[in-house]
């Protein structure tokens, strides 16, 4: 096997070299904890107070960033990705406000999204957060309520609430599995994701009976998580479904460690990179080792993570666009994972989020936060932009 991401031509072919300049520009601003932190503070509140900066945020991080405002943009993002053989993982990025009626309506723009994608060749997927379609209070008192109440949940109001959101991810997960769309439920943080869990073994064996529609994510920077992976899969085999898991590291972890801290339990977080990276890998081997039960999405911008994964595949005698497994990095970074795994043959997409720019702000502050966070990442990510700018300099 001859996987390399060093290809800087490769990485960066679908961006003109204006744009590559910008993104150089963003990223070294991301680099600047200082900046990004006032940014993501003064952004919200400019914006709250109508002064006129969409114009410089959909040139900077949305564009970065973001497929579109509308699903016919990100329908051209799409098939700019696609003419480079890279799939996309759709997500409608507006954070969901309160109320069951902006529940609803969530609701109806990811089915929107559902059969939008099922017009395209390149959108397998489309992700779907919980916390759209129901109440964080809601699932909190839920994931208290198996040791409260020994499994039993007395309020009827939160029951009747409960309802309704099984109802919605019913409704959306009928469309997904009739247009042949999968479903990828996101990760939440460990005071809410029971609930969470539980709901998405229902829906797998609800409509993971004869191919995998509904995939959970298992955050693997949680020391709990492979053994839960194991306990999914055993519950799957005996229930006679088939498991998706969505692999990550995690994108949580300062604000578990805190509230951890802050309660006085122990922190239910990995205590260092090694033992998340270690998890991880453990995980994602044991997904393909079973993948006649197992359909595996890598979600890792880690390098050597994917290159594992690969190196399996060829071990494993797996042809490169097994249906089973899947990688996939965030749109705007890991280009030289992507597209170099794309030229490969393999199974590899974008997370692409759209939705209006007013709406998907917490979203941008929220990937401009994390990457901060992730210093070596967008150190990676700045020498690449360098190198292929040099490489188009001096081809001329």
């Amino acid at each position: 096997m001859n996987l390399s991401f060093d290809n800087t031509q490769n990485a960066f072919a679908y961006k003109s070299t204006p744009d590559l300049k910008k993104a150089k520009f963003l990223i070294s601003v991301i680099q600047n904890p200082i900046m990004v932190s006032l940014a993501t503070k003064v952004t919200p509140l400019l914006m709250k107070m109508g002064f006129p900066i969409n114009g410089i945020l959909r040139n900077t991080v949305f564009k970065q960033f973001v497929g579109g405002e509308t699903l016919e943009e990100s329908a051209r993002t799409a098939k700019l990705l696609g003419s480079y053989g890279v799939q996309v993982i759709l997500d409608y990025g507006v954070e969901a406000k309160e109320g069951e009626s902006n529940f609803d309506d969530v609701t109806s723009h990811i089915i929107e999204a559902i059969d939008f994608a099922a017009t395209q060749n390149n959108i397998p997927f489309i992700s779907v957060k919980i916390t759209g379609v129901a109440s964080h209070i809601l699932l909190e008192h839920l994931n208290e309520a198996p040791r409260l109440r020994s499994g039993i949940h007395d309020s009827e109001s939160e029951n009747a609430s409960w309802q309704r959101v099984r109802e919605r991810m019913y409704a959306i997960c009928d469309v997904a599995q009739e247009k042949g769309v999968g479903i990828l439920l996101d990760a939440e943080e460990t005071w809410i994701q029971d609930p969470i869990d539980r709901l998405a073994i229902e829906l797998m064996k609800e409509y993971n009976k004869e191919k995998v529609v509904v995939y959970n994510t298992y955050q693997l920077y949680r020391n709990d998580r492979l053994h839960f992976l194991q306990l999914s899969h055993r519950l799957a085999k005996e229930g006679g479904f088939l498991l998706g898991a969505k692999l990550v590291r995690g994108a949580y972890m300062e604000k578990e460690r805190d509230r951890a801290i802050k309660l006085g339990y122990a922190s239910p977080i990995h205590l260092n990179k090694e033992a998340t990276d270690k998890d991880f890998d453990a995980a994602a081997t044991y997904c393909i080792s079973n993948k006649d039960t197992i359909s595996l999405l890598l979600a890792t911008h880690n390098e050597a993570s994917n290159i594992a994964i690969a190196t399996a595949m060829t071990n494993l005698s797996f042809e490169k666009n097994d249906q089973h497994v899947h990688f996939s990095q965030l749109f705007g970074m890991g280009d030289h994972i992507t597209f170099n795994m794309a030229v490969q043959g393999y199974n590899v997409s974008k997370y692409l989020p759209f939705g209006p720019i007013n709406e998907v702000i917490p979203y941008l502050m929220r990937r401009a936060e994390e990457n901060t966070s992730v210093n070596g990442q967008t150190n990676k990510e700045l020498v690449l932009l360098k190198t292929e700018l040099a490489r188009r300099k001096s081809s001329k």
